[in-house]
């Protein structure tokens, strides 16, 4: 079984669609730790009440590549992390962190494009169709290569709410799926591009 870690910053809900699938028998590994860059992040209390080892660390990608490390991880997954991490991680990592990202890839994403900031984006263009990507990182923000993308109709919604609302539950139904794929080996990066086998 694979090596986990989640990284979180809020309410994480992505991660409890982790957890209960882990629970569940659905993916091949187990969560060994989330980090939180946030004391107040209610994700680490769900962590906890899961058996989960947490940690809370700020700004600091050196000592995070040393827990990694220090607990063989082989999968790292963002579930609403919102930092950008620094090439020391990503290099350390290289297609094997995974990011879930509220929109269709590459429309309203990188720099600054994160949380709800995206769904009033994409209201306020008028867009029809929105939904959610899952990705390698890469040192380009929102830009490794996408594994799975779902989409959804918002045309009947006019509250950025609403919109976070709908595209959430694709969310948690794409996110553990990727990671039961990768856990399972049938993710590969050709060329850029990445395939399920």
């Amino acid at each position: 079984m694979l090596k986990i870690a989640v990284m979180i910053s809020g309410g994480g809900t992505d991660l409890q669609s982790i957890i209960d699938a882990c629970q569940a028998g659905k993916i091949n590994g187990t969560i060994e730790l989330v980090i939180s860059n946030r004391q107040k992040a209610y994700g680490l209390q769900r962590a906890q009440k899961a058996g989960i080892e947490t940690a809370v660390v700020k700004k600091n990608d050196t000592l995070i590549v040393s827990m990694l490390k220090e607990r063989n991880i082989d999968l790292v997954v963002l579930a609403g992390y919102l930092a950008i991490l620094t090439d020391e991680l990503i290099d350390a990592y290289p297609n094997q962190i995974i990011n879930i990202h509220p929109s269709l890839i590459p429309s309203f994403c990188g720099a600054g494009m994160y949380g709800m900031h995206v769904h009033e984006a994409v209201l306020n263009r008028g867009v029809k169709v929105s939904g959610a990507t899952v990705h390698f990182v890469s040192s380009e923000i929102d830009g490794g290569p996408i594994i799975k993308q779902v989409a959804c109709d918002i045309s009947d919604l006019d509250k950025p709410e609403d919109i976070q609302a709908r595209v959430l539950e694709i969310e948690h139904r794409i996110l553990p799926e990727v990671v039961g794929l990768y856990c399972d080996g049938r993710i590969k990066v050709e060329n850029g591009r990445a395939k399920v086998i």
